[in-house]
């Protein structure tokens, strides 16, 4: 009976005795965890090596985990100043990974406490790098566009500056429109070109728009600007422009909508064109298409 009263006391004994350290011991963590966070990763490259050959795998958990570690910090008030470290790793992963080029901004400006003016220098980095990774995403380009244009007027208060970076977003999202995005963001994009005195770029984007425009909605709206700058589509280019898109949808593609046509971009034969810059009879994208035509 001795035997089993003393593996009773000694467990009893184990478990109080947990009981009453683990509370003040997960307080003493959480305090350090306080002062400041320790980034256990490597550096990029190594990330990389480390995650042998799985880089799509390891590029996802540690986009989840710095999800976590975001939330974290929001709950807790806590500055985050390791997301830069988290990123760099997950791009060395896999460079056109959409998530970080999607969220940049928000995990580096609007963090806990509150971003600066550098936090948004490095979000611009990131966003302008999504542009080069993803060259043909409109996501990528309109993200990029629409951050500069409206993004930047909270933190950059150099007037010379704030205005060069919201001409180049405007240019970004009609850079956007061409790859795919809705037409009625050119109006916006014209909007800021023409508050910049680029009236003629203004002019030339929006009567492109009018050509790449797939409803009759968005055609009328673009007109009603086009009409405030004093200037009217071109019938005779608009008329021609829309010929050649339509003529190549015939010729490609006639089975799918218009619309889902304009999204895939101009049909290129990939033996003729590999390695060949766009415009050399390898048009990348419907201005080239347009510019090209006779």
């Amino acid at each position: 009976m001795r035997g089993p009263l003393l593996v009773g006391l000694l467990l009893a004994t184990s478990v109080l005795g947990v009981a009453r350290l683990q509370p003040r011991l997960a307080a003493r963590v959480h305090d350090v965890k306080l002062q400041g966070d320790i980034y256990m990763l490597p550096p990029p490259n190594e990330v990389r090596a480390l995650s042998l050959g799985y880089r799509a795998a390891a590029a996802d958990a540690l986009w989840a985990k710095l999800l976590v570690e975001y939330g974290t910090h929001w709950a807790e008030h806590r500055p985050f100043e390791d997301a830069p470290k988290y990123m760099e790793a997950i791009l060395a992963l896999d460079p056109a990974y959409p998530q970080v080029y999607k969220y940049a901004e928000t995990l580096l400006v609007y963090r806990p406490p509150r971003g600066t003016l550098q936090d948004w220098y490095l979000a611009r980095t990131f966003l302008e790098r999504g542009t080069r990774e993803r060259p043909y995403d409109a996501e990528a380009w309109l993200h990029y566009g629409q951050f500069l244009a409206f993004g930047s007027t909270s933190f950059v208060t150099d007037k010379a500056e704030l205005d060069g970076y919201r001409e180049q977003g405007a240019r970004a999202i009609v850079r956007a429109v061409e790859l795919g995005a809705d037409a009625d963001r050119t109006i916006t994009a014209a909007t800021l070109l023409s508050r910049y005195g680029k009236r003629d770029a203004a002019i030339r984007d929006l009567t492109r728009a009018y050509v790449l425009a797939d409803s009759e909605r968005d055609r009328q709206e673009i007109a009603q600007k086009l009409a405030v700058l004093g200037a009217t589509p071109d019938r005779d280019e608009v008329e021609h422009n829309m010929r050649v898109i339509e003529s190549r949808w015939r010729d490609e593609f006639n089975f799918l909508p218009r619309d889902a046509y304009m999204l895939l971009g101009p049909m290129n034969d990939p033996a003729r064109c590999a390695g060949r810059p766009s415009g050399a009879g390898c048009p990348r994208d419907w201005s080239a298409v347009l510019e090209a035509a006779p």
